[in-house]
């Protein structure tokens, strides 16, 4: 797919395949009969990244409540992920995309610009997808600030 791929809201969600931290594969039929809350992000440690996912942790018990599971995905290595969850307790699952085939799927991989520079880049994304692999949700450009909870009611008013 190309990266101006523009997914809608009750479009069955692109089916993936990656390795997660601890070099595990994890698939998206993995969570069939699960809310999944997919969220995209650019790079471990970077001051945005890190607080969204201490967010998403520290709401854990609540999504899983809903029935619901959280992974991140970015270009990043297992290693840099292992590295990340180590030093901030991270709970979510995250996954790797080296090869940015999932980032291209869901259109997050696109031309970003800082200080006039261009580059290729993942715009921060979030997915919810219901337990029959459809998307229920979509968040674009996403400000970290509030973000896991703004996902979590609107978790608990669809499911």
């Amino acid at each position: 797919m190309t990266n101006n791929v523009e997914l809608k809201v009750g479009d069955q969600a692109p089916k993936f395949s990656l390795l997660d931290t601890n070099e595990n594969e994890a698939s998206l039929g993995d969570y069939a009969g699960k809310w999944v809350v997919l969220y995209f992000y650019p790079k471990d440690n970077t001051s945005g990244c890190t607080a969204e996912a201490i967010a998403f942790t520290s709401r854990e018990k609540d999504f899983e409540q809903q029935n619901a599971v959280v992974l991140g995905i970015s270009p990043d290595s297992c290693k840099s992920h292992q590295n990340f969850t180590q030093k901030h307790s991270l709970k979510v699952n995250l996954l790797s995309d080296p090869d940015k085939e999932t980032l291209k799927d869901y259109g997050v991989w696109q031309k970003k610009k800082l200080y006039g520079r261009e580059y290729m880049g993942v715009v921060r994304t979030t997915y919810l997808i219901d337990p029959h692999g459809k998307i229920a949700e979509i968040w674009q450009k996403v400000k970290v600030d509030g973000h896991a909870e703004e996902v979590l009611k609107k978790l608990s008013e669809t499911s």
